[in-house]
């Protein structure tokens, strides 16, 4: 009867323990961006549910990776039909959950982008309010465009409304050297703001965030074909022997 090659056991080996490498990773990067994402878009929770559902699924991912990569190489090392076959069905799920993902991302972008814009004119209500409800967000939306160097979010400074005009207010202040001379000041009712809205800040922050799930999506469809292939040469050798 045939043997496992040992060749091919061993390959297999390395590239779980490679693979469960990548789910550290996935998990650690996802839960970065879910956490500085939050930091950086809790000025609009609609927006920021829809960035972090694609990270909660690179969460879960790299989660899913982990455990599939320790199945890989127990299974290689002791060469265990029952964990090969565990892990190729496990893998072979990924790869048709990102397959379809990569669909449904490709034929809603558009609705989703206009969901997004519908979002942040939506929350502008929430800047012109002046009876104290919205307070808190409307200072942690100020703390937004100072880190930022923005105003308001679709309008620029027509979205505070009547707040903009408060006494002592510093909302939209353009706080940098010179700003009579710097591209990113405008001169607005007497006094410097910075120019750009906060919404494209936030659009660009979304489709920051989702360049990277893409570019890892794309990576791991490589490696994870090349998983399938390995466990299911190794699955078969282990039946013949």
């Amino acid at each position: 009867m045939a043997g496992v090659s040992s060749c091919i056991k061993y390959s297999m080996f390395v590239f779980n323990f490679l693979f469960w490498v990548c789910g550290c990773i996935i998990l650690g990067v996802s839960i970065w961006m879910r956490v500085s994402g939050a930091q950086q878009v809790n000025t609009c929770s609609h927006t920021s549910t829809i960035m972090f559902a694609g990270v909660n699924l690179l969460i879960a991912v790299g989660s899913i990776i982990m455990v599939l990569g320790f199945l890989g190489c127990c299974g290689a090392v002791r060469e265990s039909r029952c964990m090969l076959m565990l892990f190729f069905i496990g893998l072979l799920l990924i790869v048709i959950l990102q397959a379809i993902g990569g669909i449904i991302a490709a034929v809603y972008k558009p609705q989703v982008e206009t969901a997004v814009n519908l979002t942040l004119s939506a929350n502008v209500e929430a800047l012109q309010s002046t009876t104290g409800t919205y307070k808190e967000y409307q200072e942690t939306f100020q703390e937004f465009e100072r880190e930022n160097q923005c105003c308001g979010l679709v309008n620029g400074p027509e979205d505070w409304g009547k707040n903009f005009n408060q006494p002592s207010s510093k909302i939209c202040q353009c706080e940098v050297e010179n700003p009579s001379s710097s591209d990113l000041c405008t001169k607005y009712q007497g006094r410097y703001i910075y120019k750009n809205p906060c919404g494209e800040v936030i659009m660009k922050i979304i489709k920051d965030n989702l360049a990277i799930i893409i570019g890892i999506s794309f990576g791991l469809a490589a490696i994870e074909i090349l998983g399938l292939v390995f466990s299911m040469t190794l699955y078969c050798q282990i039946g013949r022997k």
